[in-house]
């Protein structure tokens, strides 16, 4: 991060294309256009941008005071999805007796050109703008000259025709640049493709990004690219296979297909009784967690490997493997703190086609969804040094307190006709009083406290709060029968 004497150096600086000063705090637009044009670096500097808040056009201090919550708001730029691919940056705030200033450092790109909502913004000395035809073709042309990952490199054995272009249009270019731009754009597909990182034009081939997304037959070219799904009735692979399938095909299809599987195959939901008035649905697994974790899987599997993504459902539990372990900065030491993209290409891509809707906040959603469901914290192994593994165990709530499946056999439980009539008083009235109960049924007062007393040690019925403001509360274990005696 930049040094407090630096910063006092560049308020006064004449490198304009590097520096940004501003003393609004709420115009989100154009912070976030400033991010993106420094993450472009159009002169090619390969330094630094700066966006400076609580600074004047002269590089006099405007006496801001930089909250937390402010901070916090343009860190937040990072990773909000709409600047793609996601710039790297720091945020930190500088005090002087003049006032504050807040400042957001932007390195430069290596995956040119970055877009804000499917603009590409650059400056031109010290004004910001978007990027003509030929200023994009440019920045494409240095994305392929800083290629490091497989998705972005050129899949030399596949032709324009092994792509669907029209899907390509349709899901893809108008979601990421608008309707208007796509089709006014004259260009040859080849070029609004290479624009987009879907093509190499000195191989005159896709990259292996847009054979994933959108190729006809990409298990062509990656013979791993498929997903195995298994359902076994045991806890282990040696126990009989209830189901099994085999989904391929680009990422447009086999996602929707993932989603199908999980709504019709794996998500299962049941009645449970809650009391004896009351029952509420409960699945074994949460839909959206599961989603996230196998989209995370397509989204960073080792597509070079021969191994398919597997995902296996068993009594009590899922587990989720996929070829390729932690990658880049991402340590066993640091996950899921840090994070790093095998494949950023396709992670961009995925956002836009609508898969992904944050980043960096997947793992923890993804606990905090199996905790209100009644499953236990996703068990993720990531010392494997080819594979990522996950296991998440079957929902408590959806089994009783034997681990059996709810729905087994009927309890039955005796009571008098008095305690069966308290009953049905506190379902029709939690709040009703013991007065009131012994009026509407005619009995004396200590009677039915005695009762209540019987009734609550058993653990049928409980009361929370005062005597006079409190509730009632039936508690009746599951699967039961209620019997008169």
């Amino acid at each position: 991060m930049i040094t407090k004497d630096e910063i006092q150096e560049l308020l006064h600086s004449t490198e304009t294309y590097r520096v940004e000063r501003t003393t609004s705090t709420g115009d989100m637009d154009k912070f976030q256009e400033a991010i993106c044009a420094f993450a472009n670096d159009l002169p090619n500097s390969r330094k630094n941008g700066y966006l400076i808040l609580g600074a004047y056009d002269n590089g006099e201090l405007s006496g801001l005071k930089v909250t937390d919550d402010l901070l916090k708001k343009i860190a937040a730029i990072r990773s909000n999805g709409n600047i793609l691919p996601i710039p790297v940056m720091s945020v930190d705030r500088f005090q002087f007796p003049e006032g504050d200033l807040l400042v957001a450092e932007v390195s430069p790109s290596d995956l040119p050109p970055v877009r804000y909502r499917g603009r590409t913004f650059i400056r031109i000395g010290p004004r910001r703008d978007i990027a003509t035809e030929a200023e994009e073709r440019i920045l494409a042309e240095r994305r392929m000259s800083f290629m490091a990952t497989f998705d972005t490199m050129p899949c030399l054995a596949a032709k324009l025709n092994d792509i669907n272009t029209d899907l390509l249009r349709t899901k893809y270019l108008i979601p990421l640049l608008g309707n208007e731009l796509v089709d006014s754009d004259t260009r040859p597909i080849e070029e609004q493709m290479a624009a987009v990182g879907m093509y190499d034009t000195e191989h005159q081939c896709p990259t292996y990004a847009a054979v994933v997304l959108f190729g006809y037959k990409p298990r062509r070219f990656m013979p791993g690219l498929y997903v195995q799904y298994v359902c076994f009735k045991g806890e282990d692979v040696t126990s009989e296979v209830e189901n099994e399938m085999q989904l391929e095909g680009n990422y447009c299809e086999l996602l929707p297909r993932l989603e199908s599987l999980l709504e019709l195959s794996v998500i299962k939901k049941k009645p449970v009784f809650v009391s004896i008035l009351r029952e509420e649905m409960v699945s074994n697994y949460p839909y959206q967690a599961i989603r996230e974790l196998l989209l995370n899987a397509c989204m960073h599997r080792d597509m070079q490997s021969n191994t398919p993504l597997r995902f296996y459902e068993f009594a009590s539990h899922l587990e989720i493997l996929n070829a390729g372990g932690l990658y880049g900065n991402a340590r066993p030491e640091n996950f899921p703190s840090v994070n790093d993209y095998r494949n950023p290409l396709v992670a961009s891509a995925m956002k836009t086609l609508g898969y992904v809707n944050m980043f960096n906040r997947g793992v923890g959603q993804v606990q905090t969804d199996l905790k209100e469901n009644g499953n236990q914290p996703a068990e993720f192994n990531v010392n494997l040094i080819t594979a990522f593994k996950v296991d998440v165990k079957v929902s408590q709530s959806y089994t009783n307190e034997n681990g059996g499946k709810v729905g087994g056999d009927v309890a039955l439980i005796e009571m008098t006709d008095i305690q069966k009539s308290i009953i049905d008083l506190i379902g029709a009235d939690a709040s009703i009083s013991i007065d009131l109960m012994a009026v509407k049924m005619a009995v004396k007062k200590r009677t039915l406290e005695r009762e209540i007393a019987k009734m609550k040690q058993k653990g049928y019925i409980s009361r929370t709060g005062s005597p006079r403001s409190g509730k009632w509360e039936v508690v009746i274990p599951y699967n039961c029968v209620i019997e008169i005696v």
